[in-house]
């Protein structure tokens, strides 16, 4: 499409097109902030609890790939003043019962109604509770906001009751669920293949006779404050056992805790109760992963806690003792696209020396698995590009061993011992652009890269350590290197790579690109659903990830959805990393499903050829009161919700793309509904550039009219964005006072469609 037509489509979606806008759902958004257990056996039926906010009326469990049927969701709503009473008398019988006492609190008399609890497992099992269960149900149904590691966002339970086929694939999926005002953000639920256990209360170190569990087992848990959980089981002499947590990997960030995750750790001990192995944490990954080579036939108990000893219903963890094989390293890292690669293997019960990786045309990062007669691994990712590729000598440690290469090449290199450094030679005419980059820790390696660039005289030109990915998904440090650098005359050079910290061995893998830039691009949204009233419209945010200095304009579109939805301020100026949108419903609510996947593609023109991208959904998180992350989701939705008494139905009259004078004030115009005239408007620009206000919002002539003013000291000329803008009355509320007057409050009508503008 060219750029006029591009301009004329634009203005008239914006002049003909009629919307309603809808309230900014911030903190009424349904939210699940865990899942337990978080996962299950292939060929079984199980029980999980989810623990939300804002999720009454909950109507569907949304779980992605084949092989699962929601058989039942159930809310749990919390407890009236009648059936807290009867709870906390028969929890006080309880514990008297334990301390060998009779009961004290009397029942209800048989004249009164029937007092009945809501169906959760620990409701419906008052009588059997343990100690520890019994706490569990004080906290959950009786004290749930006094106790001070309380979370609002864990506050609700969700019930939902679940079929896995025999059949079901391997793997995470991504679950969520369905309540009238939208979809839930996503989490973690695992299917696996072998037998499931879940923790029974008490199983702390004080406590012997713990059942025996065989093995292979998967044991479900959660850390409640300062909570240990000790399981047992049975293994035999010589076997290679691999023990996996998982924790983060289930839930990546938790907001307010330090350090951001729950940082489990596990102590083996041996039937004697003598403690034989710790560990806290797998490389670069928080979640731990225990070698155990077994010295004898007997029992053995395993420990998790966390490592601050904080706790909390979100803190869930799948704690998995297996034989099965496990890759802790692969050379090369990958291979060039089209043409046969095998990889070296290494790692736990892995007889199998080499995989055959697929380099067909795809994906640049790619993630596969090794089966054997033991399951299946821990995935392997590796890369597939289209340069020539190179295996390092390893006798290439010094200026005058450097091995000789020639430009485009991707290296194929191990920092195989401490203070290794690889050096490669190469020549490069003047002014030629050099770009090197590092994958590795982005693979799975350990490897924290440091590149230099040196000339002929041994004199570092340029180096770099981290280059942060956006993409890069759990990544905290971002360890691979990248530079992209002028040679400054013609000549010989060098490259050298090594680890930051001195580290080294034959897991210390990694990719090297060396070649002139090639110009490309990501794009990232967030979040990863969307929920929208019919007819409104919700901003989202855009990420763009400019790679090798590209710096060209991009237009998203939405591909193959139902008539109606409309994507606007869809383009992405050159040079610009991050851009609001919105998006908008059909004006009528779908007789079809009302919850999509999104189709959305961006494309742009590279050296005179259009490359098209899809786009990554991404989970905005925030780790510890203030970092965020990008975590990057399986699914993008929207889901259609039915209209709200807030709506309004409004239409932007001005055309635009809008050009605004630097210094000068542009007026907007918004067609309002009659019985709205009367109305006290209030907008707000959300996170505007600085320099860009509004002013003198009126009603003129049955239009919503306001006032777009530029700061000429502050907005630079051609500067090109989306005004996201957010409408709000200030409405009357409740009964008139003893003078007439209605207190006024000031309610979210939505946002307007998102406006793009240049400045010139």
């Amino acid at each position: 499409m060219g750029n006029n037509e591009y301009k004329k489509v634009i203005v008239f979606v914006y002049l003909l097109l009629v919307v309603s806008v809808y309230p900014q759902m911030t903190g009424r958004d349904p939210s699940i902030g865990y899942v337990y257990p978080a996962g299950g056996q292939q060929g079984s039926v199980i029980q999980i609890t989810i623990g939300g906010q804002n999720l009454q009326n909950v109507s569907d469990a949304y779980i992605t790939g084949d092989g699962i049927i929601v058989k039942k969701v159930v809310h749990i709503p919390p407890l009236n003043s009648r059936q807290r009473q009867e709870l906390q008398r028969r929890i006080n019988n309880l514990r008297r019962r334990y301390r060998g006492l009779p009961p004290e609190s009397p029942a209800p008399s048989p004249e009164e109604p029937p007092i009945t609890f809501p169906p959760h497992p620990l409701l419906e099992n008052l009588d059997n509770l343990t100690p520890k269960e019994i706490e569990k149900v004080v906290d959950i149904f009786i004290t749930p906001f006094r106790r001070l590691q309380r979370k609002i966002s864990i506050q609700e339970m969700v019930l939902v009751d679940i079929e896995i086929y025999p059949s079901a694939p391997l793997g995470n999926r991504e679950l969520r669920l369905q309540t009238p005002r939208g979809i839930t953000n996503p989490l973690c639920f695992q299917i696996g293949a072998i037998p499931e256990v879940l923790e029974e209360e008490p199983n702390d170190p004080t406590i012997e006779g713990l059942p025996v569990q065989g093995i292979p087992v998967v044991f479900n848990g959660q850390i409640m404050p300062g909570d240990v959980d000790r399981f047992r089981f049975n293994a035999h002499k010589g076997q290679n056992l691999v023990i996996e947590v998982y924790a983060r990997g289930l839930i990546p960030y938790m907001a307010d805790a330090v350090p951001g995750w729950f940082q489990a750790t596990l102590t083996l001990y041996n039937s004697q109760g003598k403690k034989i192995a710790y560990i806290d944490d797998y490389r670069f990954s928080p979640d731990p992963v225990m070698f155990f080579n077994v010295p004898e036939d007997g029992d053995y108990t395993i420990e998790i806690k966390d490592a601050l000893y904080r706790g909390r219903e979100d803190f869930v963890y799948r704690l998995s003792i297996s034989e099965r094989p496990f890759v802790t390293s692969i050379f090369p890292l990958g291979g060039k696209e089209r043409n046969k690669a095998t990889v070296s293997l290494n790692g736990i019960n892995i007889p199998e020396k080499y995989l055959l990786i697929d380099t067909s045309p795809g994906p640049f990062i790619r993630k596969t698995f090794l089966y054997n007669q033991h399951g299946q691994s821990n995935p392997i990712l590796y890369t597939v590009d289209s340069l020539p590729e190179h295996n390092e000598s390893r006798h290439n440690n010094s200026i005058d061993d450097a091995e000789y290469i020639t430009l485009p090449k991707t290296i194929n290199g191990r920092i195989e011992r401490q203070g290794d450094v690889d050096i490669f030679k190469f020549e490069c005419p003047s002014n030629f652009e050099l770009v090197a980059e590092v994958y590795a820790r982005r693979l799975g390696s350990p490897l924290d890269s440091l590149l230099r660039v040196v000339d002929s005289s041994g004199r570092i030109l340029v180096w770099n350590d981290d280059k942060p990915d956006k993409a890069s998904g759990l990544n905290t440090h971002h360890s691979d290197s990248y530079i992209h650098f002028k040679i400054p005359k013609s000549g010989t050079y060098f490259i050298q790579i090594s680890d930051a910290q001195g580290y080294g061995g034959e897991e210390y893998t990694y990719r090297l690109r060396l070649s002139s830039p090639q110009p490309d691009y990501n794009v990232i949204v967030t979040p990863s659903a969307i929920n929208i009233p019919t007819g409104s419209s919700i901003p989202f945010d855009v990420y763009v990830i400019h790679k090798d200095g590209f710096n060209e304009a991009i237009e998203l579109s939405l591909k193959d959805m139902p008539e109606g939805f409309i994507l606007s301020g869809n383009r992405i100026p050159a040079g610009k990393k991050f851009i609001r949108m919105t998006i908008t419903a059909p004006a009528q609510f779908p007789s079809t499903p009302s919850l999509l996947k999104i189709n959305m593609e961006a494309r742009t023109i590279i050296d005179g050829k259009e490359v098209i991208k899809p786009l990554i959904p991404t989970e905005n998180m925030m780790q510890a009161f203030g970092l965020y992350h990008l975590v990057p989701s399986e699914t993008f939705l929207v889901s259609v919700l039915k209209p709200n008494f807030r709506n309004i139905s409004v239409a932007l009259v001005s055309p635009v793309p809008l050009k605004i004078f630097s210094g000068k004030t542009t007026e907007i115009q918004i067609k309002i509904p009659p019985r709205m005239v009367s109305e006290e408007f209030i907008l707000e620009l959300k996170d505007p550039p600085d320099g860009i206000s509004l002013k003198n919002v009126e009603i003129k002539n049955g239009m919503l009219t306001f006032n777009i003013e530029i700061d000429s000291t502050k907005v630079k000329e051609g500067l090109s964005d989306n005004l996201i803008v957010e409408v709000f009355t200030n409405s009357p509320i409740g009964p008139k006072d003893e003078k007439g007057n209605r207190t006024k409050q000031k309610i979210s009508r939505g946002f307007l469609p998102a406006i793009p503008f240049e400045i010139i």
